[in-house]
């Protein structure tokens, strides 16, 4: 992956909270150019042994699943990357919904268990 051009801290707009989801919103630097592209760094902390964080559109498009695999319990996952498609960005825009899937059942993650979202907008 290329050095990143801008990332910004998640400037999330809790448009809404469910039961089952978190929904965000993150505002990229610019709009993306033809020769960028963007993705996720998701801040996971500590979440129940074999949990693991959904991401999709308001809409309910897979956008990307966070398994953590071989945590030590009581641990902090870390920081992952997920790849954002271009057209899951309007304009400089992009709402998420997050939710912790374990045991059957969805909801939504605590902020100590999805510590932080931010967008880095990349050159290809």
């Amino acid at each position: 992956m290329h050095a990143p051009l801008a990332a910004f801290t998640l400037f999330a707009l809790l448009t809404q909270q469910s039961s089952s989801c978190r929904e965000l919103t993150l505002v990229l630097p610019h709009e993306l150019r033809e020769e960028e592209s963007a993705v996720l760094l998701v801040s996971v902390g500590v979440i129940p042994r074999g949990a693991r964080i959904e991401i999709t559109t308001p809409s309910g498009r897979p956008l990307g699943t966070i398994s953590p695999y071989g945590i030590r319990a009581g641990r902090e996952a870390g920081t992952y990357t997920v790849p954002l498609p271009a057209n899951a960005i309007s304009g400089r825009h992009v709402t998420l919904r997050l939710s912790l899937a374990f045991n059957g059942k969805h909801r939504a993650p605590a902020k100590k268990e999805v510590k932080g979202v931010r967008v880095v907008v990349t050159k290809e």
